[in-house]
């Protein structure tokens, strides 16, 4: 038989649990109002899991895991079910490991490489995780997640469009490395008003109001599938989305 004493400590301890988890949910979300979640931590629902996927997607500990194995036979990326045009989206994100050296060139403030005597790309092979997120359904804006020395929030489609004028290709390169060490989350903030794009990581903003012209003015956003089993090596590619995603939040700014 349970004691007075043992029924009210236990009752302590579930309303320190019940206190501490819903502090910490308090704390995920972004502050202010109009903020809508976009992930329970339960399931996908909300998401439009690629057809195929087997499971490779999916929920572990109430984070969105990937494994950078979808079978789906196209596009293996994750998508909002719903389309957004103006908006705030803040997500935590972390990679869980790398998974081998790949050769990286260093990106100047310019967007272009930086180059030996004789005009060769110089290239370092560094430890890499690779995967990002998508903006109004248009691969070319992508938001890069990496391991490059540049740092995360790079837009790869528009810095490396050479027809694209040198001002916007320049600014989509990030002012400043803010990511924190592989097995860390970061907690990012995407800010699209019109074609203008502003990205903060880890309270710094690493892309501020960057043009991406020709952006469509509506549609979803994804998290993106990078690399996989090379099929001859039966390795992971050297730039694979081995990632987790959580407290992932929207505000629309219609």
């Amino acid at each position: 038989m349970k004691t007075l004493a043992t029924v009210t400590l236990s009752t302590l301890f579930l309303t320190a649990a019940l206190l501490e988890a819903a502090s910490a949910a308090a704390e995920a979300a972004p502050p202010g109002e109009g903020w809508t979640c976009l992930f329970n931590g339960k399931d996908l629902s909300g998401w439009k899991v690629p057809e195929g996927d087997g499971g490779h997607w999916k929920v572990v500990d109430g984070v969105i895991d990937y494994d950078a194995q979808s079978e789906a036979a196209r596009d293996k990326n994750l998508w909002t079910e719903q389309s957004y045009g103006d908006f705030a989206f803040s997500i935590d994100w972390r990679f869980k490991q790398t998974t081998g050296l790949y050769a990286m060139p260093d990106i100047l403030p310019d967007g272009s490489y930086k180059t030996d005597a004789d005009g060769q790309v110089i290239k370092t092979e560094r430890p890499n995780a690779d995967s990002g997120i998508f903006l109004r359904g248009h691969s070319k804006a992508q938001v890069n997640l990496w391991c490059w020395p540049i740092g995360s929030g790079e837009v790869w489609g528009y810095r490396n469009d050479k027809n694209m004028p040198p001002e916007v290709r320049a600014a989509v390169v990030p002012k400043v490395a803010a990511d924190n060490p592989v097995g860390q989350w970061n907690t990012m903030v995407i800010t699209m008003k019109g074609n203008r794009l502003t990205v903060e990581l880890n309270g710094k903003t690493v892309i501020a109001d960057a043009q991406l012209p020709d952006v469509p003015d509506s549609g979803p956003l994804g998290l993106q599938h990078h690399g996989g089993i090379n099929k001859k090596t039966g390795e992971m590619g050297a730039a694979s989305s081995l990632i987790q995603f959580r407290n992932v939040y929207i505000k629309p700014l219609d």
